[in-house]
């Protein structure tokens, strides 16, 4: 059985949503920072191959661009993202330790 079918749907969703609250300082514009979400969720979807080109088109973009901006030009800070990425499920493994 995949991981997947153990995961509430609804569950997951607060939890990363939870998780991009976290990281929203991080960005000086909201805008780089729905596009890192929209990112991330196309990360971990089920698309067999990930880049700017297919993960941007599964969010509804037309062209890579945002997501080649976001990536390399765009003001936040990567590793205060880590950080707080790292923090959060530091967190989140501990809580769901017995």
């Amino acid at each position: 059985m995949a991981a997947g079918h153990s995961i509430d749907p609804a569950r997951w969703r607060d939890a990363f949503e939870g998780l991009m609250g976290r990281i929203a300082g991080r960005f000086t514009r909201v805008e780089p920072r729905r596009r890192a979400a929209r990112l991330v969720l196309g990360l971990v979807s089920d698309l067999s191959r990930k880049n700017c080109w297919t993960i941007a088109e599964w969010a509804g973009e037309t062209t890579p661009d945002g997501m080649q901006h976001l990536l390399g030009r765009a003001k936040w800070d990567a590793d205060q993202v880590r950080d707080d990425v790292c923090g959060y499920v530091v967190e989140y493994l501990h809580e769901a330790s017995p």
